[in-house]
């Protein structure tokens, strides 16, 4: 059964996360570490999961668990426990702003991290993507000047979203 902390704290983050806006209109994603109920365990590749994630400045990570610490590369690499930068641990509630485009690292203690429990992430400077209808009208204007007779082949092809003319 999940504890009333636990509820508390989510909603916390969710009521931040979802008001809160990045530069650029994006609003921060909470990531649960693990994905869904694979946070924080032992037998869970969490550099697989890492890599197919996103981390933008102002991101949220949720291990959801005890016994999280931010370690430098060194600290992560060897498992250091006593040189941590900070500790995350909120008793169950855990949650981590990624305020800075860096890498981070993150390990769990009490020996867990030599058994494999430990993340790394790479945050990154969210960049929006120019409107789709700006790129599309100008890729038609350039192509119509530099290929008159495959004009209405390339407009119908944008029209429908296709990038290719063999696609």
């Amino acid at each position: 059964m999940v504890s009333l902390t636990v509820v508390m704290a989510v909603a916390v983050v969710v009521a931040t996360v979802g008001t809160v806006e990045v530069v650029g209109g994006r609003k921060p994603e909470l990531h649960r570490v693990g994905g869904g109920k694979q946070t924080w365990k032992l037998d869970v590749n969490y550099t697989d999961w890492a890599s197919r994630e996103r981390f933008y400045v102002g991101d949220w990570l949720c291990p959801k668990t005890f016994n999280v610490l931010e370690v430098n590369k060194t600290g992560y690499d060897k498992c250091i426990e006593t040189t941590f930068i900070t500790n995350i641990t909120r008793g169950g509630r855990d949650v981590f702003n990624l305020t800075e485009a860096k890498p981070y690292y993150f390990i769990s203690g009490r020996g867990f991290c030599v058994r494999g429990v430990k993340l790394a992430v790479n945050v990154e400077e969210y960049t929006p993507r120019p409107p789709a209808s700006r790129i599309n009208s100008n890729l038609h204007s350039h192509a119509s000047r530099m290929f008159p007779s495959l004009t209405p082949l390339i407009g119908e092809q944008l029209d429908r979203g296709e990038e290719s003319l063999g696609g």
